[in-house]
């Protein structure tokens, strides 16, 4: 950078231990610092520029990292030209001037923020994977296994990119590895010990991935919380309950239990019990439970006929009790409760057109004069 810095005056005026040449020199590196981040953001964008308009995730993903991408390059390059300027001082016939503190600090600082905004973007970058495999995958909607494993490959990611990350920055701080891993042999038995619940959280995790006793989706009940999964972490997963609120579960916890989970249902069972008039028509209850199974047997959603029937299972002291048992091969909740008012209402209809009466628990008192 010599033969650059000649061509630019040295004034004797001199501030704070800066003369005015290397002052304009600091200025020129940060203008080119500036102008080299919007370039690399417009690279970016230009680069996944098919993903984002497939994608409103990606979209907004790269969109809102975009920026820490720049910065990134913006503090890599001041880091090479202020190193290159610190180190034109120490020559004989130079004319830069600054205090060593700043001639030491200026690239330290600046490679460290290159560093942090280039963990902080591949940290973000990582939401791209669902995008991407959408994308490959020509889906909109990914199924529950593909989210299980997308949710499991970000959270590997994250813990590489940390890891990773955390090695450049020492050795950027001038940390010696070696001895900071032979000191972590020293003490390994201490942070094992430390870090037992952490530990056994992320073997959890394994766990779950490779037996899979439920997938991102699945509804499942645990001793003490019910919900639906939304995400398989390496030390937790998180469950949404029904009431809307997420709930964060540790793994470890959740391979010591029994875990119930309604995903892997291949029915559903319903059993409403209906209550007639004691004085109803004995043939006509017969006819009811007939035309009910016929129902249950002709709908196409309904499965495992062997097992249903609609039958009088008890007489009380005012009533009639017929009890249906039937199965449902649906796989939404929602298809469901649509399904079972569908079914209730068929019910309501036949019983009027064969004119029995629901049995309706009344207090009727007469009253003398």
């Amino acid at each position: 950078m010599e033969q650059y810095i000649k061509l630019i005056p040295s004034w004797e005026n001199e501030y704070m231990g800066f003369n005015q040449g290397t002052m304009g020199l600091l200025l020129v590196i940060l203008f080119l610092s500036i102008l080299f981040r919007l370039i690399a953001m417009t690279m970016v964008s230009r680069l996944f520029s098919n993903l984002t308009k497939l994608s409103p995730l990606a979209a907004k993903t790269i969109n809102e990292s975009r920026g820490l991408f720049g910065i990134a390059a913006a503090a890599a390059l001041f880091w090479q030209l202020s190193t290159q300027l610190a180190m034109d001082m120490n020559l004989s016939s130079s004319i830069v001037m600054m205090p060593k503190i700043a001639a030491f600090w200026l690239p330290a600082l600046s490679q460290l923020l290159m560093l942090g905004s280039l963990l902080a973007w591949a940290l973000k970058e990582v939401e791209l994977i669902g995008a991407v495999v959408a994308w490959w995958a020509d889906e909109d909607d990914l199924d529950g296994t593909e989210k299980t494993l997308i949710s499991a490959l970000e959270s590997v990611l994250r813990f590489l990119i940390v890891i990773f990350g955390a090695m450049l920055i020492a050795n950027a701080l001038d940390f010696n590895l070696a001895t900071l891993i032979a000191g972590m042999g020293i003490s390994g038995l201490a942070l094992a010990l430390a870090a037992k619940d952490t530990i056994s959280n992320f073997f959890g995790a394994i766990t779950v991935l490779i037996d899979r006793p439920f997938k991102v989706g699945d509804w499942i009940l645990t001793k003490n919380v019910e919900g639906e999964v939304m995400e398989i972490g390496l030390r937790t997963t998180l469950l949404r309950t029904s009431v809307d609120t997420i709930i964060t579960l540790p793994n470890a916890n959740l391979v010591n239990q029994a875990v119930e989970n309604y995903g892997k249902r291949r029915w559903r069972r319903y059993q409403p019990s209906f209550h007639f008039d004691i004085d109803s028509s004995p043939d006509i209850v017969q006819t009811f439970c007939n035309d009910i199974f016929k129902i249950i047997t002709d709908n196409s959603q309904t499965t495992n006929e062997k097992s249903s029937w609609a039958c009088v299972e008890a007489l009380g002291p005012q009533s009639i009790d017929v009890n249906i048992n039937m199965y449902w091969d649906i796989s939404s909740g929602k298809i469901e409760r649509e399904a079972r008012e569908d079914f209730l209402l068929s019910v309501m209809k036949l019983a009027g057109t064969l004119g029995l009466n629901f049995y309706e628990p009344r207090v009727r008192r007469q009253y003398s004069n």
